[in-house]
């Protein structure tokens, strides 16, 4: 049985370099494809992994000529790659796909930033997994672009005054956009409707002196995953609620530990009435280097366990019934997949199984201790034209009358 230690890991330790919505790598809202730089020599190449197989295996797709630091790659659920190649002012968009030896590209157009002020990025993966978009941040309002799956060329399809940051997916159909948008001096959440011309909405609204972030969505069940400085001003903390709850927002105790950061970064899709059982991911930087968390909403402790020699640190995927898939790469294995299956109210330990090319081990988990978590409040949704769920602000909760469970 082999075990992974827990030890230092970076996203980028093994030279890869950035990755679509700012990850060491992106993942397919499936699951069935990941994308990353990687490194040979001193050259940055793009790479494709198929996730979906009886064994994970990468494809190189490297272009003319080695790529720029700030370059970024997104997988789509049709197999191809779209690479962002800063160029001064010019942004360049083209999709990658492997011809036999070699890599074809298909150029999708550019996308123009006069202002040397404006900086623009992918956004994470669509739900889909056919579109590909990314945020252009200028100096006084914040543009989305359809940059692949959409007409011929990149399309502006939203425009919010303010800088905006972030970026979480509120529904299935890639239509409603979490952004964290910085106004007068305070950062709140509101979200966007892509379908409606960039129509924007407040979402997170906790007190009018706070900065409230939406960090992480899961559209089935409605969960997300906050940041805060409501509670302890100065200091975010991370805190949950529900889309169309009135249940209030809370910011448990044992996701603010005094030593470590934690970071969510992914929750378990398909829990649609029990949001409170979505497990979700999170990675813990600590003294003795990065590792992985579990914890659920209905759990008053994270479980921490060991992250495989060569993680793309914060990067991975729940599968529906419990499996967390996390991306690694090392210099024996360079495309790995380490399996996390969640402990559960009937499972209280849980086992890394390794799937890679190389072979299967069994590393095993520990778990760790939490405290009673807190409240703020409510996070509701109403249906607005053609029945469709639209976010509105959280109700200014008193602070000074915190709820423990």
């Amino acid at each position: 049985m082999t075990v992974c230690a827990i030890e230092p890991v970076t996203g980028h330790e093994d030279g890869a370099g950035r990755a679509g919505g700012g990850a060491a790598c992106a993942i397919t809202a499936d699951g069935a494809y990941a994308a990353r730089l990687t490194r040979a020599g001193d050259s940055l190449f793009p790479e494709r992994w198929t996730l979906d197989g009886p064994e994970p295996y990468a494809v190189p797709l490297p272009g003319n000529q080695p790529e720029e630091p700030g370059t970024e790659v997104q997988p789509l659920s049709d197999g191809r790659v779209l690479i962002h190649r800063p160029m001064a002012a010019r942004h360049a968009f083209s999709l990658l796909y492997p011809t036999g030896p070699g890599t074809g590209e298909l150029p999708l157009g550019t996308v123009e930033c006069p202002d040397e002020d404006t900086r623009l990025r992918l956004l994470p993966p669509s739900p889909g997994g056919r579109r590909a978009y990314a945020l252009a941040v200028g100096r006084r309002s914040t543009a989305v672009w359809l940059v692949a799956g959409g007409p011929p060329g990149p399309q502006q399809v939203a425009e919010v005054p303010g800088h905006c940051s972030g970026g979480a997916w509120l529904d299935r159909d890639g239509r409603m956009l979490a952004l964290d948008r910085e106004a007068g001096g305070r950062t709140k959440a509101v979200v966007v409707d892509l379908e409606r011309g960039g129509e924007m909405s407040p979402l997170l609204q906790i007190a009018p002196d706070s900065d409230d972030r939406v960090l992480l969505a899961d559209p089935d069940s409605g969960l997300l995953l906050v940041g805060s400085d409501a509670p302890s001003p100065g200091r975010e903390r991370l805190g949950w609620g529900v889309l169309g709850s009135t249940l209030p927002v809370r910011f448990p105790e044992c996701l603010r530990p005094t030593d470590r950061v934690v970071t969510p970064f992914a929750i378990q899709p398909g829990q649609m009435l029990t949001p409170e059982q979505c497990a979700v991911a999170l990675r813990v930087d600590g003294p003795a280097g990065s590792w992985v968390g579990v914890w659920r909403p209905a759990e008053r402790k994270v479980h921490h366990f060991p992250a495989p020699a060569g993680w793309l640190a914060g990067t991975g995927l729940w599968t529906a019934d419990g499996v967390l898939r996390l991306p690694y790469a090392t210099g024996a294995v360079p495309c790995g997949v380490a399996g996390l299956r969640a402990p559960g109210q009937e499972r209280r330990r849980a086992g890394l199984d390794v799937r890679a090319a190389s072979g299967a081990g069994e590393p095993e988990g520990g778990g760790a201790s939490g405290a009673l978590p807190s409240a703020e409040g409510p996070l509701s949704l109403h249906f607005g034209h053609g029945g469709f769920p639209r976010p509105v602000p959280l109700q200014q909760a008193p602070l000074g009358r915190l709820v423990t469970k």
